[in-house]
């Protein structure tokens, strides 16, 4: 029951949503971060830095 009513309120928030400015733009955008992160070489495979927290 909790999830039609989750769904029940999903919907009814629905109406009430706008789109984002520039909506179009954002594949151009996803692209050009896909490009900036390859050009930085970065790295997930460290997992073995210690991590200071202060």
């Amino acid at each position: 029951m909790a999830l039609r009513w989750c769904a029940a309120g999903l919907v009814e928030a629905g109406k009430q949503f706008r789109r984002v400015n520039g909506h179009m733009h954002l594949p151009v955008l996803r692209a050009a971060l896909q490009r900036h992160v390859a050009e930085q070489n970065v790295s997930t495979d460290r997992q073995d830095e210690t991590v200071n927290v202060a």
